[in-house]
């Protein structure tokens, strides 16, 4: 693999939840949540991501389902939590958000918020496969497998 190739699937480890992910050569960040999908976890990152969208340009988003243990999110959150999302971000130029699980629970929480962000700045779609994720964002599929070391933050 040349350097150049290197640079390019290269990530940084970022402010903000733990297994974040930023892929600067590709204007993507990447986050693995680890553990429960609970109304605290999605409060976490809305917080997140209402302080990030402001510090800094819009960048594509993949979140990965695959390290999750339980889903205990409730329905009432997720609405709720869609509609704090698009209040935030209206009139912000639109970006794409890729929500990826093979778990069928974790993918029909993301098919819920991908309905829910219809018509919203943040176009949102769920996933069962990478590879089909990774060509709708624009980026090298091996990248969404999260597999390489980040580089500490500078």
């Amino acid at each position: 693999m040349s350097d150049n190739s290197k640079t390019l699937r290269a990530s940084t480890i970022i402010p903000g939840p733990a297994h974040l992910r930023h892929y600067p050569a590709h204007a993507l960040v990447a986050w693995q949540p680890q553990g429960v999908l609970d109304d605290r976890l999605l409060d976490d990152i809305a917080e997140w991501l209402c302080r990030i969208e402001k510090a800094s340009a819009p960048f594509k988003r993949f979140v990965d389902f695959s390290r999750l243990t339980r889903v205990a999110v409730r329905t009432s959150h997720v609405f709720k939590f869609a509609r704090k999302r698009a209040k935030q971000f209206a009139g912000v130029t639109p970006v794409k958000s890729a929500l990826f699980s093979e778990d069928w629970v974790a993918f029909g929480i993301a098919l819920l918020y991908e309905r829910l962000m219809k018509e919203t700045p943040i176009d949102t779609r769920a996933f069962q496969d990478r590879e089909t994720a990774a060509l709708w964002l624009g980026v090298p599929p091996e990248i969404l497998k999260l597999e390489d070391k980040p580089a500490p933050p500078c």
